[in-house]
């Protein structure tokens, strides 16, 4: 199964949008359509990349738009980049989301005692390449971060491409914390700070910020399928979220679209256009004594 994207609007401009089409052009959403699995008696999962590793612009499968492209983040207007700080800069893995998952904010975690963030699951791939934003990779699942993001659950998975020339070795959080010494502690220190440069205070963490098994993450990711389920077939209130689909059986899914009214939906935005300047301002690193 393959995927190729169209992009429409200026990259780094609040325009910028990224359609998915599956192998047929059939146009695609990538929360909904895309399969969770790429193969479910391996337990290798699809991954769509949202950020490539070392980039700063914080694009996001827009759940709220028809289709849901991947975007930009806005904060106060403008597009949202993630601060460096030291010693990281951008992104330190190719950074996703596991398509047919969400974490329903109205489900009280068990382990963190707070409710999703209303957001497909993230993912963090630790391969050796870095990957391109939109492009739909085939993971197996090493590990998973507990975070609770300003009282909400956020999980973030940990996992390896399974193309990827280390991935025979790797296969499951001890091989990473062997392999790829202080990648997993610099992985917390970054999810914890990354938004005190904007003022917030730093993230929290269950377990007291321990990575939990592969078998353990495996749970997690079926049970915000079985989260994606109610929402896509409306046993679940949506909300804000737009559930627009091309692939899902309309008998499994109400929201189910024509090819034709796609087609709309992305012929309605702008077309492709000249790349925006990213500010200098994103180059910068802040400095933070940890506690």
């Amino acid at each position: 199964m393959s995927f190729t994207v169209e992009e429409r609007g200026n990259l780094h401009s609040l325009s910028y949008r990224l359609f998915f089409k599956n192998a047929d052009g059939k146009y695609v959403s990538p929360f909904h359509d895309i399969p969770m699995y790429a193969d479910e008696s391996q337990n290798i999962f699809h991954v769509v990349v949202e950020v490539p590793r070392w980039t700063n612009a914080k694009m996001e499968i827009a759940t709220k738009d028809p289709l849901n492209p991947v975007k930009q983040d806005v904060k106060k207007g403008k597009v949202r980049y993630v601060a460096n700080v030291f010693p990281h800069k951008g992104y330190i893995w190719n950074y996703g989301a596991i398509p047919q998952t969400w974490e329903d904010p109205a489900h009280k975690d068990e382990h963190t005692g707070f409710c999703g963030d209303n957001d497909p699951i993230d993912v963090c791939e630790i391969g050796t390449k870095v990957c391109s934003r939109g492009e739909v990779i085939k993971v197996k699942v090493l590990g998973i971060l507990a975070m609770v993001d300003e009282g909400e659950t956020d999980w973030k998975v940990i996992v390896i491409n399974v193309e990827d020339p280390e991935a025979n070795d790797i296969n499951n959080i001890s091989d990473v914390r062997r392999l790829k010494p202080g990648y997993l502690e610099s992985t917390v220190d970054w999810f914890k700070m990354y938004k005190v440069p904007d003022g917030k205070p730093e993230n929290e963490f269950a377990f007291n910020g321990e990575f939990k098994d592969k078998d353990f993450a495996i749970g997690i990711i079926k049970s915000t399928h079985k989260f994606w389920k109610d929402l896509i077939s409306q046993k679940t209130n949506a909300g804000e979220l737009n559930c627009k689909n091309t692939c899902v059986s309309p008998s499994d899914s109400p929201n189910h679209c024509s090819v034709d009214e796609a087609k709309a939906i992305v012929g309605a935005t702008s077309p492709s256009g000249k790349e925006e300047p990213i500010p200098s301002s994103v180059d910068k690193w802040f400095y933070y004594e940890r506690k």
